[in-house]
């Protein structure tokens, strides 16, 4: 039997109409912030289902720039997000796809550009509650709530990686919850997610990112 807390009966503290349109909105952005390193400047949306048919009228928008600016879902800018987002220097753009069927209703795929360059495509969906998952990045499918301490890294899929992450995290006494793998092909890139139950220090991340085949780790608090 699942339990039920007073979070799943009040919902989360919040600025806007919704929990799952707003707040869960949000949270993805947020978390598609999180996984980018570079600094943004540029964000495209493309909204599907219940997120396209209310998108500006449930403040789907302004909840999604909200995010990749780093607020919370508490934030009183987020009417505003717009404005904070220009001064920023970030571009955003929203595209509304009422034609794909065969999604969660709640889905929002967001492209993030870098100053340089970079860019990354995250996929997530909002659950109800305010709570999101990550659903896929660059095409590749993914499971991440943000729920727990977690690493995200990226690396090539090669022999040894799981080995020596999960020493890392044992040689300095954190617990893994849940450990993911996820890659695009033999030998091609991949992503490892890391769930741990209490907090992971920088320096176990940075020396995480040493290995010669990991592209990047990055903590999600």
């Amino acid at each position: 039997m699942k339990e039920i807390s007073a979070f799943d009966v009040i919902g989360p503290v919040m600025i806007g109409p919704s929990s799952s349109h707003t707040a869960g909105a949000l949270r993805i952005a947020l978390l598609a912030r999180k996984m980018f390193k570079p600094e943004i400047v540029r964000a495209r949306f493309v909204l599907y289902g219940s997120f396209a048919e209310t998108c500006s009228g449930h403040g789907i928008d302004k909840a999604l720039t909200a995010g990749i600016l780093g607020f919370e879902a508490d934030d009183q800018r987020i009417p505003e997000s717009f404005s904070y987002a220009r001064e920023a220097g970030v571009g955003l753009e929203f595209s509304l796809d009422r034609e794909t069927k065969d999604l969660h209703p709640n889905t929002a795929d967001i492209y993030l550009t870098g100053r340089h360059g970079e860019k990354v495509l995250v996929r997530g969906v909002s659950l109800g509650g305010g709570r999101a998952e990550i659903r896929g990045i660059d095409g590749v499918e993914i499971k991440l709530s943000g729920d727990y301490y977690t690493i995200f890294i990226e690396h090539r899929d090669a022999p040894g990686i799981a080995a020596f992450i999960t020493a890392k995290l044992s040689e300095n006494h954190i617990n893994i919850a849940f450990m993911r793998l996820y890659r695009e092909g033999k030998g091609e890139s991949a992503y490892t997610i890391i769930e741990a139950d209490e907090e992971i220090p920088e320096a176990v991340v940075s020396d995480i990112e040493e290995h010669e085949h990991i592209t990047s780790a990055i903590l999600i608090r």
